[in-house]
């Protein structure tokens, strides 16, 4: 029998192995390994988002920088850290659906269930099966699961574990699945043979760059997170600022536009796991019209979006988005459902709905 403190370096090729045969039966279309320390390079990275104020309000992530630059500081017993991916790429162009201004566009991870929900539980059963495998072979292991939600950064892990590099855009591009990627890991106290890290394939490409509608990108492989629309729709709570607006289109959670233009995509598969398959009906934009959801109320939109990411930014700021999306459309069938919100008890959706008003009331441009 293995002392408690055995962790089997002599094993870590056969846990490496065990992993490869596995993933692919608990859902997760590629893995890779790391190891838990000799991260000295993610501070650095980190500490200059933050210093920039790239981060906006996202107050959590210097709150838990140190946490968040070392996996070693978040849990000093870790190995190493088994890194997986599951594919979620769409079926259509998701840039197809923007010429639609009078419905709302959802970015394509939020038209299907929480991926948090569906990835966690795949994680939990296969680091389940992981120690019940290490006890077979005579070692003493113990294990954490964590899905974006946790202090990992998780998108540099993935790239030193060999499952794609981060692009311009900041996100991780596979040669497999371009950038169609739902991430999460399992850290170990095991010791598991590591892989090598993916070579960055960007070349001169800028296609993410020039794509984006606020130009959130003040240079290669940085973001200013403070005009990306996805940091607009779903993290910034309050009005948005008027310069932006426009900009924003119908996109009403999330965007898509730096990950859609990614040549690499040529090569991504469509998604095929039921669990995150677009929700019938989302075909075409991943919502239904504006003039829907913006006569909903909270009731209404916590039913509708039960289950799905959408859910967690709340009716208020969701609607502040509706809103927006509503003026930039330039469709005057929808001034009465905007006129129902000019009286609002809160501010910043009286305000947006004054702005949302005007626009309706000019011509299109």
């Amino acid at each position: 029998m293995a002392d408690k403190g055995d962790h089997g370096p002599k094993h870590a090729a056969t846990l490496r192995r065990w992993i490869d045969a596995t993933a692919p039966g608990h859902g997760f279309d590629a893995a890779g390994v790391v190891h838990a320390e000799g991260h000295d390079d993610l501070a650095p990275r980190l500490q200059a988002f933050l210093t920039y104020g790239h981060h906006g309000t996202m107050d959590w992530m210097a709150a838990a920088a140190e946490r968040r630059a070392s996996p070693t500081a978040l849990w000093p017993e870790a190995r190493s850290i088994i890194m997986l991916a599951v594919n979620y790429g769409p079926e259509t162009d998701p840039l197809d659906a923007l010429a639609l201004r009078d419905r709302g566009t959802l970015s394509v991870y939020a038209r299907n269930r929480d991926y948090h929900d569906v990835i966690k539980g795949r994680l939990k059963t296969m680091a389940a099966q992981l120690l019940s495998h290490a006890r077979k072979l005579g070692l003493d292991g113990d294990v954490k699961v964590f899905v974006d939600t946790a202090p990992v950064m998780e998108k540099p892990l993935a790239h030193k574990a060999g499952l794609g590099w981060q692009g311009k855009h900041t996100n991780l591009v596979s040669r497999d699945f371009g950038s169609w990627l739902f991430l999460g890991s399992i850290f170990t106290t095991l010791e598991i043979a590591t892989d090598a890290s993916e070579v960055d394939h960007c070349g001169s490409c800028r296609a993410c760059l020039d794509v984006c509608p606020t130009d959130a990108f003040p240079a290669p492989y940085r973001l200013d997170a403070r005009r990306c629309i996805s940091y607009l729709t779903i993290e910034h709570d309050g009005p948005i600022a008027e310069p932006l607006r426009r900009a924003m289109g119908n996109r009403v959670y999330g965007c898509d536009d730096c990950l859609a233009v990614c040549p690499w995509n040529k090569f991504a598969k469509q998604a095929t796991e039921m669990k995150l398959a677009t929700k019938p009906g989302c075909e075409a934009s991943g919502s239904v019209p504006l003039a829907v959801h913006l006569t909903e109320d909270d009731a209404a939109f916590r039913a509708r979006f039960a289950g799905s990411p959408v859910k967690r930014i709340g009716w208020a700021r969701f609607l502040r988005n509706c809103l927006i999306a509503a003026g930039n459309s330039h469709d005057t069938h929808l001034k009465s459902a905007v006129a129902a919100h000019l009286e609002a008890k809160d501010t910043t959706l009286r305000e947006t709905a004054q702005w949302a008003m005007a626009e309706l009331s000019q011509p299109a441009p």
